[in-house]
């Protein structure tokens, strides 16, 4: 039988459950914070990508808290949703608690691409943020809607339904 020490070492502090971190006595801060400046930032984070797997109905759940944080945002401008997924209806978006007024929902014209709206959108400036469902997203791509970001001083969201 092995028995574990009350106070965890430094090599098991790394290895213990959130739970245990909080109730375990050290000396040493749980979190350290460091503080960013504006000019430490060469180039602000623009593009952020999240991928989803799973069935139709859980993907939608997940992304349920994040497009609504996005669409209740202190932000004049839209949060724009391009060619997205047919079952984020509607009716999901109000079911979801979103706020319908402040989201537009662009589909491509004939023949035109999903990545050329998305770049469109973010670099008018219209939106706070665009999302897209793009997959698979090449990096030349990626770069495509950083540099439409940037242009529009808006945010880029790839989610990646798999």
């Amino acid at each position: 039988m092995q028995c574990i020490p009350a106070i965890p070492t430094r090599a098991q502090q790394a290895q213990l459950s959130l739970f245990e971190v909080f109730m375990a006595p050290t000396a040493e801060p749980l979190l350290e914070t460091h503080w960013v400046s504006p000019a430490d930032v060469e180039e602000p984070e623009v593009f952020s990508e999240l991928a989803l797997r799973g069935s139709a109905g859980s993907c939608l759940s997940l992304m349920a808290p994040v497009l609504q944080s996005l669409s209740q945002a202190r932000e004049q401008r839209w949060l724009t949703l391009v060619a997205p997924p047919a079952s984020l209806t509607h009716t999901w978006l109000r079911e979801a608690g979103l706020n319908r007024e402040r989201i537009r929902l662009l589909q491509p014209r004939r023949n035109q691409p999903v990545l050329e709206l998305a770049c469109e959108a973010l670099a008018l400036g219209n939106s706070h943020t665009v999302v897209s469902w793009l997959t698979p997203l090449a990096s030349a791509a990626r770069q495509q809607l950083v540099r439409a970001a940037l242009a529009g001083q808006a945010q880029s969201l790839n989610i990646r339904l798999g």
